[in-house]
C-alpha cells in the first residue's frame, strides 16, 4: 500500500475483528473466486492432520482441494508518507490473493494532537477526514 497522510500517524486496521477483503485463486487448478471473502484475525481453524490452524480454510468449488491462510500485519506511519510499504501478510497454503478491497474500519491518529480518528473507511481513493479537522485545528486526510 502507498498513501499520502495528511497531519495523521498510525494507520491500521482496528480490531481482531477487522476484515479483509480478497479474492483468491486456488493455487492447484487456478480457479478465481467471484465474490469477495475475507479474513479475520481472530479467527482461527484448525487444519486436517492437525498442521496447526489458519484464519480461513475453504475448499475450491472446482477441485475441491482444501486451501488455508493466514494473516499478520503490521502499521503506516506518517514517516511512510508516500512510500509503499506492507501493511498485511498473508501465509497462503493452496490459495494466491488476486484482488483487495480496503473497507471500513481502518483507525488513525492525528500527528500532533494524538486524536484518535477510528472507523475510517479507505474504499474511495481519497479519504478527506475534513469534517473531523474542528477536533484537531488542521486539515487530515488519507490520500
Amino acid at each position: 500500500m502507498g498513501a499520502t497522510l495528511e497531519n495523521i500517524t498510525n494507520l491500521r486496521p482496528l480490531g481482531e475483528d477487522f476484515r479483509w477483503y480478497l479474492k483468491m485463486k486456488c493455487g492447484n487448478c487456478g480457479e478465481i473466486s467471484e465474490k469477495w471473502q475475507y479474513i479475520r484475525l481472530m479467527d482461527s481453524v484448525a487444519l486436517k492432520g492437525g498442521r496447526g490452524s489458519a484464519s480461513m480454510v475453504q475448499k475450491c468449488k472446482l477441485c475441491a482441494r482444501e486451501n488455508s491462510i493466514g494473516r499478520s500485519g503490521c502499521d503506516y506511519w506518517a514517516e511512510d508518507n508516500e512510500k509503499f510499504k506492507t501493511i498485511v501478510e498473508f501465509e497462503c497454503r493452496g490459495l494466491e490473493p488476486v484482488d483487495f478491497q480496503p473497507q471500513a474500519g481502518f483507525a488513525a491518529e492525528g500527528v500532533e494532537s494524538g486524536t484518535v480518528f477510528s472507523d475510517i473507511n479507505l474504499q474511495e481513493k481519497v479519504c478527506d477526514l475534513g469534517a473531523l479537522q474542528g477536533a484537531i485545528g488542521h486539515p487530515v486526510g488519507i490520500f
